[in-house]
């Protein structure tokens, strides 16, 4: 499935677990070069899109690389540079070599693809293949993490019991999703917690837009609200954020990327969500592995990702030594369990470098635990600044430049230096009609954090490098930052 969030989305995501068929999830701003690489590495059979949506065209996008399609009985395309496809289809426009998604649903019901459909069933294992997902590329090319029903299923049982979602009237149960469907997040805690538990799942929106979430909230009664920090900031600044009717809201998920205290602080008062969860996980584990409880404290949400899901195993693992951290001291982060994917699409050494022998998958993000078990992700291992030997964290400094009042975003990144070999470089998105200037920032860190991790260089922004999931690629701020900085 190919194409931003829709009704269609949804029904492909269900029939194709129903018959047996692996869903690959495929970005819906993916051009022709990328579409291509997805659909090759792991042999796609069939592809459904919309004719367009805003610029994105998507049948002329895929004409690029299969230009056999125009001239193709529907059903039977035969394409030189993808051999694996015969089939495509349109979810909402008839064009040429397509089948339209109606005609396929009408076929259905017909008694011989009933009787097909049935007999596919008496083979299917809980253990099969059903999602794979491409894991975000905010670290080199995208990997294709792969799913079963079993993995799926589970975790989206366990976030809503979490969430206590079982113990809520149809009322107090109405779930606003403006976050994509194509990636975990969405997939799996959007529409397979509402399948689990039976609420109401509102798509806000085909690609995120702040306002449209709000309006969602408002118009439809919406009492949870899910995002990544970066959506609930947009949120959260709407000019006319105050004339919503946001009366329903009770809480929501935070996740996809560590979230600053003072947004946990303004989602949990601004909002009116009191049962606010954070949580943490990676597409291979399903992806949830560390989630708060509703009744958590705001400091306790402000400043971790919550503890263990039931029926997983976490370890804190000192890279140097080799053995587990002591409490309270950063090491990478390990997860075993029913959760943790079935391997990289065709990359058995790739699934062998991150899943040992021992079944331990390695997130490789960095995280301390404390004698509660609350755990906090204080960044990846490899966006840790190394400076003259000093391990800075970047998800620590940035969590202290937010409390600037004049700070709306920030991310930091190490910049290549001859004599230190990285220095920290801060690149801040100031609030609108704010200014400032790199010496009063320095200013505001003298004194309150270490030296050594006082910013080398300040940098204003007004965008961050983005994956189409809203997660910041670090690997590309820090490329623009050097070339900005002339380094």
């Amino acid at each position: 499935m190919w194409g931003p969030n829709s009704y269609a989305w949804v029904l492909l995501q269900l029939a194709t677990a129903q018959a047996g068929i692996i869903l690959v999830s495929v970005n819906p701003a993916y051009q022709a070069m990328e579409l291509e690489y997805a659909l090759k590495k792991v042999g796609c059979k069939a592809l459904a899109f919309p004719k367009q949506f805003k610029t994105q065209q998507y049948y002329n996008i895929l004409k690029h690389i299969c230009p056999e399609l125009e001239k193709a009985p529907p059903g039977f395309l035969r394409s030189q540079r993808l051999p694996d496809l015969t089939t495509v289809i349109s979810v909402d426009t008839p064009m040429p070599g397509t089948l339209l998604l109606d005609d396929v649903v009408a076929a259905g019901s017909k008694e011989q693809n009933m009787a097909e459909l049935r007999h596919a069933k008496l083979f299917l294992s809980c253990h099969d293949p059903v999602n794979i997902q491409f894991t975000s590329g905010t670290t080199g090319s995208p990997k294709g993490a792969t799913l079963s029903h079993y993995n799926i299923v589970n975790n989206a049982n366990i976030i809503g019991e979490r969430m206590k979602l079982h113990l809520k009237t149809p009322e107090e149960s109405r779930v606003i999703l403006p976050t994509p469907l194509y990636h975990c997040l969405g997939s799996v805690g959007g529409t397979m917690v509402s399948m689990m538990h039976g609420v109401t799942l509102i798509l806000s929106s085909p690609i995120f837009d702040g306002k449209k979430a709000l309006e969602a909230v408002s118009k439809e009664r919406g009492s949870f609200l899910y995002g990544t920090p970066t959506m609930f900031v947009d949120i959260l600044n709407q000019p006319d954020f105050s004339s919503y009717d946001i009366s329903t809201m009770r809480g929501g998920v935070i996740a996809g990327s560590p979230a600053p205290p003072e947004v946990i602080r303004a989602i949990i008062n601004k909002l009116n969500a009191k049962e606010l969860v954070v949580a943490y996980g990676t597409t291979e584990n399903s992806p949830v592995t560390f989630m708060s409880f509703p009744e958590d404290t705001e400091e306790q949400k402000s400043q971790s990702v919550g503890r263990i899901m039931p029926h997983t195993e976490a370890q804190i693992v000192n890279m140097e030594l080799g053995t587990m951290a002591e409490l309270n001291t950063p090491g990478e982060l390990w997860i075993r369990g029913y959760c943790v994917m079935l391997g990289y699409w065709g990359e058995p050494q790739k699934t062998e470098e991150v899943i040992g022998q021992d079944k331990w998958y390695r997130t490789g993000d960095i995280a301390t635990m404390d004698e509660q078990g609350f755990c906090k992700i204080v960044g990846r291992s490899k966006d840790m600044i190394i400076r003259g030997g000093e391990n800075i964290y970047p998800t620590e400094l940035e969590d202290f430049l937010h409390t600037h009042p004049q700070v709306q975003e920030v991310q930091v990144v190490g910049v290549k230096d001859d004599r230190m070999g990285e220095e920290v470089c801060a690149c801040i998105l100031l609030k609108s009609g704010e200014k400032s200037t790199p010496e009063e920032i320095k200013a505001f860190c003298k004194g309150k954090i270490a030296h050594f991790k006082i910013p080398r260089y300040i940098v204003f922004v007004t965008t961050y490098p983005l994956t189409i999931s809203g997660k910041v690629q670090k690997f590309k701020l820090r490329e623009q930052m050097e070339r900005h900085l002339n380094l």
